[in-house]
């Protein structure tokens, strides 16, 4: 039964439909009043349809909730979906020919082959006249930092503290009674500026004792560059190790602070360094000289995996470029220049937003000075600009790294993106693909010609000792032929040592076959070489002689001239590098001469 409303509501003459018996207060607007004379089977209609209305609004509500929610969750799933869909890697087994056995008998045979030429020809004129002290010789000569951080006055650094280094240096050499050496630079902004200690022999060599395994290792790859620019993730990606439990730690912030080498293995497992550098079958021996703090900061991972049979990763820690660099609590940049003279290929990594080059980044391309062949500069993470941002970034580039690479033709810079997943939607993918294989390609032309590489740069090495031992033996021939009874040996070995062209020596090796005037070694290296170690403990070439081994000078030009040559055309051509032609023919007996009358 309808129950009347208020008297508000009463004196309109209307009865409320609500089942409540009495209000309050005047009819609420939800309430329904109707007049109070229709007939009860009307009020229960509009009662039914007053519920199915508020029932059907509520619904239609639900639903478009419930719609929305769907929405998005499938928004959110599609996003997810682009970064975490994974990329196909069949090209990389495909263009560095993974499935395809190597015939690991014959370059076992050629490493055996290469390791005796070396240690019966080469090694013992190394040893005899000290080659690796003459390759650890350092020149700390006048540089522009070092120039400009000689002005020790602070009015001097008042008046002329805004020129440039080469004006600052002009100015040491013009006035250098005004200027003094400091114990502590005064421009201490300068300081990481200093050139490279300049070696008497730069680029590749082998260490300072060179073991068996530093002949026999496998390529190494090596990945230099500013932090969180993804030279771990190119790894990681590289090796397949994403989602594994060795993968390499990646993040936004600088993740990587050790020098991380990625090695063959039989089994999974992580190399402590004090372990890889006691170890002498490893070519990681030399790294002791470096410290134990170095050696805390090096760790190795063992993995079994085709590619890593054939090759080395050497993962770096980021360039931070700031005064952090100095104080890692080991010598940063010696050990980089370790890495930098035995690496077979150097990625030099960036992305679009570390492209500023500052004083570490500009010492490091100064110790990659000589290796530009091995250099590969990689554009990372390119697939976050759109393609006109890519080419401005390009460009910014190449601005940024043009005065630090003086060489006559541009170096290829690489762009992708190396990580696993997918590329970014509305991207050159195809552009993006094509450089990946083409740096591909170059990783495997390393690896396919890794026993070649070795046997020229052995060849390399046996030159430069032969020139060393060469240089020697007329620096102890001159002073025997220059002393006398009277003479002070130290004066007289004096006089030779500061000026060495005034007694021919370096002219008079340019007459020996096989030496070029560019692979003469800076004479300046003999002034400290012979301080450390007297001529008088050096013999004479023709006195380095005996009836079964023979002579050093004759040993190390046959296997020069003859044996590894040998060796190389052998690989060349497929053969089994078994004897070379020199023993079995004789390389030492001279070819006769048919025309000549016996």
């Amino acid at each position: 039964v309808p129950v009347a409303c208020n008297d508000s509501c009463n004196n309109s003459g209307h009865t409320d439909l609500s089942p409540s018996t009495s209000w309050p207060s005047p009819c609420p607007a939800s309430t329904l009043c109707v007049p109070f004379n229709l007939p009860a089977s009307v009020y229960i209609v509009c009662v039914t349809i007053r519920v199915l209305l508020a029932a059907i609004m509520k619904g239609t509500v639900l639903i478009c909730c419930f719609l929305s929610l769907l929405l998005l969750r499938a928004t959110a799933e599609e996003e997810v979906d682009v970064t975490s869909v994974l990329r196909d890697r069949s090209h990389i087994d495909e263009t560095l020919r993974l499935a395809t056995e190597e015939k690991a008998g014959d370059y076992a045979a050629a490493l055996e082959r290469l390791r005796k030429i070396y240690h019966t020809s080469i090694k013992p004129m190394e040893q005899a006249y000290k080659y690796n002290e003459l390759r650890q010789h350092e020149i700390s000569g006048i540089t522009e930092a070092s120039a400009a951080s000689a002005l020790c006055p602070d009015v001097w650094v008042f008046l002329f503290g805004n020129l440039t280094p080469s004006l600052l240096t002009l100015l040491h050499l013009l006035f250098p009674s005004l200027l003094c050496t400091p114990p502590s630079p005064v421009l201490p902004h300068l300081h990481p500026l200093r050139s490279p200690h300049l070696t008497a022999y730069p680029g590749r060599t082998l260490g300072d004792s060179a073991t068996d395994g530093e002949i026999t290792s496998k390529p190494m790859v090596l990945f230099l560059g500013p932090w969180s620019v993804g030279k771990s993730s190119m790894i990681n990606y590289l090796l397949g190790m994403h989602d594994s439990p060795y993968q390499l730690y990646t993040g936004a912030e600088p993740t990587t602070s050790e020098f991380t080498v990625i090695m063959h293995g039989e089994k999974i497992r992580s190399v402590e360094g004090i372990v890889m550098a006691a170890d002498s079958s490893r070519s990681f021996s030399p790294l002791e000289k470096f410290g134990q703090n170095f050696l805390e900061k090096l760790i190795g991972i063992e993995m079994p995996h085709k590619l890593l049979e054939r090759v080395t990763f050497v993962d770096t820690p980021g360039i931070i470029e700031n005064r952090k660099q100095q104080e890692r609590g080991y010598p940063f940049n010696d050990v980089c220049q370790w890495f930098i003279d035995r690496a077979d290929l150097i990625f030099v990594v960036f992305d679009p937003t570390k492209l500023d080059v500052g004083l570490e980044l500009e010492m490091l391309f100064r110790q990659l000075k000589g290796r530009e062949s091995q250099i590969r500069i990689i554009l990372n993470k390119a697939d976050n600009l759109v393609t006109q941002d890519l080419m401005r970034v390009y460009g910014a580039l190449f601005w940024s790294l043009a005065p630090l690479i003086n060489v006559t033709e541009p170096p290829r810079v690489y762009v992708s993106s190396f990580w696993p997943y997918d590329y970014a939607p509305d991207t050159s993918r195809d552009l993006f693909k094509r450089e990946e294989i083409s740096l591909l390609e170059d990783l495997n032309q390393v690896i396919e010609n890794r026993m070649e590489n070795k046997i020229a740069f052995i060849r390399q090495h046996g030159i430069r000792v032969r020139i060393h031992g060469l240089l020697v033996d007329r620096y102890v021939q001159t002073f025997k032929e220059k002393m006398s009874f009277f003479s002070d040996p130290e004066l007289v070995f004096k006089e030779i040592v500061d000026d060495p062209d005034k007694f021919y020596i370096f002219k008079s090796i340019l007459a020996k076959t096989n030496v070029s005037k560019f692979d003469l070694p800076n004479r300046d290296a003999y002034r400290d070489f012979f301080g450390i170690n007297p001529v008088t403990n050096f013999k004479p070439l023709s006195a380095q002689c005996s009836y079964m081994g023979g002579c050093l000078l004759d040993k190390i030009e046959k296997a020069i001239t003859h044996e590894l040559p040998a060796l190389l055309s052998s690989i060349n051509s497929g053969k089994q590098p078994g004897l070379s032609s020199c023993e079995a023919t004789g390389c030492g007996e001279k070819p006769k001469n048919r025309y000549r009358k016996n």
